[in-house]
């Protein structure tokens, strides 16, 4: 008897250890993430600088969905369904996938373009309910960003604009530039893209209709394929605007608007907060307050363009 006593003793002290892990781990904050890319280095190196060490206290947990609505829908509900601590979403579609899958999981969105206009914050001092983050004010410096496009290449009329009407953000964005590109002397050319099939079919109707400029958004569909986007340009000899400093590394002529790396890090700071403890409705949402010209003389050279030296002295940062 006292033998089988001390037999089960030693098997219940081996048992523990791997119960206790198992218990530990349970307990490790998993954060969602929709299709991840290298983007997301600057969220995780942050959570890490605020002493988050993956598979220790924290976990991640992936779904790609390219951006594609149906897609996006799939990977929301099935972050949800295992559960995870918090969400985090890059751009509004996959924000609006997530609203609609869970009103009580955390929601920490970065980039967005509009947020109270796409109806995930009542307003940006008061967001209520479940989503906060941060926002890349896109459609308010749209005309400052055409303003400084048509001042780098004085001879562009006739400018191309990738839009996506499954983004919530882009109307507004659209209309402001509706209204300011005649004020500038310019034709807009509004290019509808839902998704990589539509994208295709716009690139080639962008060689038909002959623009000799275009403007790319930080959407999130164009961000997934914004190689594709760029060698466009640079065969078809065509300068494009973007909003994000890492497109013009990659090859674009200029950028303005807030920095990806910075909105990245920003949110990193709510996913800290709300794991702390504080509610997604009683963070503010973050607007941006630094702005970055960047300009790559390299691939200006390659257009055939020269960018007056005043205008260069201008730049946040310049690419040669």
């Amino acid at each position: 008897m006292r033998r089988r006593r001390f037999i089960a003793g030693l098997v219940g002290a081996a048992a523990w250890p791997l119960t206790a892990r198992a218990q530990q781990a349970a307990k490790i904050p998993r954060i969602g993430i929709i299709d991840d890319a290298p983007m997301w280095n600057a969220f995780r190196q942050s959570l890490r600088d605020l002493g988050y060490l993956e598979g220790q206290n924290i976990a991640f947990e992936y779904r790609i969905a390219e951006g594609k609505p149906d897609r996006l829908a799939t990977a929301a509900a099935e972050l949800v369904r295992l559960p995870v601590a918090v969400i985090v979403t890059f751009g509004t579609p996959p924000t609006a996938a997530t609203k609609q899958a869970t009103t009580t999981i955390p929601i920490v969105m970065i980039g967005i373009g509009d947020p109270v206009e796409a109806g995930f914050a009542q307003s940006l001092a008061r967001p209520r309910g479940n989503i906060t983050g941060n926002t890349i004010l896109g459609p308010a410096v749209a005309t400052k960003r055409l303003q400084l496009f048509k001042e780098a290449v004085p001879t562009v009329s006739r400018v191309a604009f990738l839009w996506n009407p499954d983004n919530a953000s882009h109307p507004p964005h659209l209309k402001e530039l509706q209204v300011a590109a005649p004020t500038l002397g310019l034709k807009l050319l509004p290019v509808a893209v839902r998704n990589v099939e539509e994208l295709n079919s716009a690139l080639a109707a962008m060689v038909r209709e002959r623009p000799d400029a275009l403007l790319v958004t930080s959407d999130p569909l164009q961000q997934l394929h914004i190689d594709r986007i760029i060698n466009f340009l640079t065969t078809n000899r065509l300068p494009g605007m973007f909003q994000v400093r890492e497109n013009v590394v990659a090859g674009g002529l200029m950028s303005y608007g807030a920095s990806l790396p910075d909105l990245f890090r920003n949110g990193a700071s709510y996913v800290h907060k709300i794991l702390q403890g504080t509610k997604p409705a009683d963070l503010p949402v973050e607007q941006p307050t630094k702005f970055e010209m960047v300009l790559n003389l390299k691939t200006a050279k390659a257009l055939g363009l020269t960018i007056a030296e005043s205008f260069v002295l201008r730049a946040d940062e310049v690419i040669e």
